[in-house]
């Protein structure tokens, strides 16, 4: 059978069972909700997560964007534009696909400065995306190369929805979750966190405590580029061995 018409088939079965479209429906408003206040912000000129050290990581990353005068505007203009979209049911996948590409780079930069505000919310926003844009299939598919236009179109009348539960995507989905918000941040020995004493304590109990302060100096009161202060941490020798 021909990948068109597998994708068609699945995704069909998928459009006729009404748990998978009131999760769409609740991956449009929790998506939308997420960008509208990170965008009036940024159309009201005010530092987004000003609460953050210009020290920290994301902090320093978010203050030279602050800085970009009209592309800091143009940003929050276009996350309330894919917001606005997705609440738009003739416009969603207009809006999935303006929305991916922002939450995409967001989910990245988020991995790349172990910021925790985001570590887990950025990849389950970015998954939800996925799926809406999956959801609505049927809208983009002939961009696909193995996807010809077809001859005529012929009208499909409205088919009964299934209220079958679908137990087995909804297993998948809780273990995105957990893998999102337990599995992904255990990845990260060590983490900037959001302040210094956040981050000093998450060394307590352990054997690398003035290496861990120190790290945390570097990051949140000198303001040290993440990579050297990690390196200078893995180079740090343990704490000396206390003789009872």
């Amino acid at each position: 059978m021909p990948i068109s018409s597998t994708l068609d088939r699945l995704h069909a079965q998928a459009r006729q069972n009404r748990w998978l479209w009131l999760f769409s429906i609740f991956n449009r408003l929790a998506l939308a909700a997420g960008f509208i206040p990170a965008g009036i912000v940024k159309l009201m000129d005010e530092r987004f997560a000003s609460g953050l050290s210009a020290n920290h990581p994301m902090g320093s990353y978010l203050v030279a964007l602050h800085h970009t005068g009209y592309y800091y505007t143009f940003i929050g203009v276009v996350q309330v534009l894919a917001a606005i979209l997705l609440l738009i049911p003739r416009t969603v996948t207009l809006g999935a696909f303006l929305y991916f590409p922002i939450i995409l780079n967001i989910c990245m930069l988020t991995y790349a400065v172990r910021f925790d505000g985001s570590l887990f919310t950025a990849p389950l926003m970015t998954l939800a995306t996925l799926y809406l844009i999956c959801w609505n299939y049927e809208k983009w598919k002939y961009i696909l190369p193995f996807n010809r236009l077809p001859a005529s179109v012929t009208a499909t009348g409205n088919t009964r929805m299934s209220n079958k539960f679908p137990t087995l995507f909804f297993t998948g989905v809780f273990a995105a979750v957990v893998i999102c918000v337990v599995g992904i941040p255990s990845l990260y020995s060590i983490k900037p966190r959001n302040t210094l004493p956040q981050c000093i304590r998450q060394f307590k109990n352990t054997n690398r405590t003035v290496a861990g302060e120190n790290f945390c100096n570097c990051i949140h009161k000198t303001g040290t580029p993440l990579n050297q202060c990690m390196t200078d941490y893995y180079n740090s020798p343990d704490d000396p061995v206390r003789v009872p």
